[in-house]
């Protein structure tokens, strides 16, 4: 920190024994009941800290205990198909970090004997593992120094400093990496690296922080300067677009309906490659295009569609509007990387959350 523009240290070196003695002391009396935090597993660590990425802790709380009572060892999870890991993970969305979790499973089992590495370099090398995770996981199963950077993290130690700017400018990350390490308390680094975390998730937050409540308050610069509500600077969000994709929700008379693996251009972001509906985004006339859709990938001509009650659904910087058109046909078509499945059932299959509103559209009809 102290080779970035002339900033000085966070916390005078004589005082850092006492910063770290009372965070320390703040999280083992304050910190939350959570799962993983009652264990060193490793795995289980590991398991936690993917599904945490971009997720808030509520919603991660149920999938967490699924996934691992369907996965109770990195083992289990290597030998599962990828179609079983993504059901269990379905509607936690980011479906990337489900796959490279199984990737990484993989990796582990064939190159590390079944345990997640003790190197950071290992660890680094494995699908999915980023610097903070290899961190976070290596610290709290292994107490291996090495100290975390998220956002709730850089939030902290911006305050602490009075730091200015974008914090995710890749010079001042790196700076915050390098004043987040050596404040580093050694010989608790996993609980060190989780009661940053603690701090800024529930007292440090992005606005109104509860500074009263702060066990570092009185090493806080921007508290002292009044900035802590503008501290971090607002970083410039993506203009929102407007998306709308239309969904063809086959029904025959069994009540079976048609899902494909749609490699459209919507199908990465909203779909996540997983089994949807035969979909289009939309550029002018949703009907038009979604019959002309079906005519071209499954041969369906002359196809009565009845428009069904739109769904809205939100993907990073996209405000998607679901459009449902409900088709009963005498047989479902017959093609590549199709299935038909009863419309009821498909809650039971990897699928989006995209995907089961369309469901739930046409259920209801």
């Amino acid at each position: 920190m102290r080779q970035y523009a002339g900033m000085k240290p966070l916390v005078p070196a004589k005082r850092i024994a006492d910063f770290r003695a009372q965070l320390l002391t703040w999280f083992r009396r304050h910190k939350r009941d959570m799962p993983w935090r009652r264990s060193r597993d490793a795995y289980r660590i590991w398991v936690a800290e993917v599904m945490l990425q971009q997720t808030r802790i509520a919603a991660v709380m149920p999938y967490y205990r699924n996934f691992l009572r369907r996965f109770p060892t990195v083992s289990s999870l290597a030998r599962a198909r990828e179609s079983e890991v993504l059901k269990s993970w379905s509607g936690l969305g980011y479906y990337s970090r489900a796959r490279n979790l199984h990737r990484a499973a993989r990796q582990i089992v064939s190159t590390h004997g079944g345990t997640f590495p003790r190197e950071h370099e290992a660890a680094l090398t494995l699908a999915g593992v980023g610097r903070y995770t290899a961190a976070a996981v290596l610290s709290i199963a292994y107490a291996a120094p090495f100290s975390v950077l998220d956002g709730n993290v850089a939030r902290v130690l911006a305050r602490l400093g009075a730091i200015r700017g974008d914090l995710r400018e890749p010079a001042l990350w790196k700076a915050l990496e390098s004043t987040a390490q050596e404040l580093l308390a050694a010989e608790a680094p996993g609980d060190w690296n989780q009661a940053l975390m603690e701090l800024g998730e529930t007292v440090c937050t992005p606005q109104s922080p509860r500074c009263g409540e702060c066990p570092v308050a009185a090493f806080c610069r921007a508290r002292r300067l009044g900035l802590t509500e503008a501290i971090p600077s607002p970083r410039k969000k993506r203009a929102p677009v407007a998306v709308t994709i239309a969904a063809a929700v086959l029904r025959d008379a069994e009540g079976r309906t048609l899902l494909v693996q749609d490699p459209g251009e919507h199908d990465h972001v909203l779909f996540s490659r997983m089994w949807q509906f035969p979909a289009v985004e939309v550029r002018k006339d949703a009907a038009k295009e979604l019959a002309q859709r079906l005519r071209q990938a499954l041969g369906l001509a002359a196809v009565e569609l009845e428009k069904l009650p739109a769904a809205r659904h939100a993907v990073t910087f996209r405000n998607v509007t679901l459009q449902p058109f409900l088709a009963s046909v005498a047989s479902l078509p017959k093609a590549p990387r199709t299935r038909a499945v009863p419309l009821d059932q498909i809650g039971e299959l990897p699928v989006s959350s995209a995907t089961r509103k369309i469901a739930a559209a046409a259920i209801s009809r």
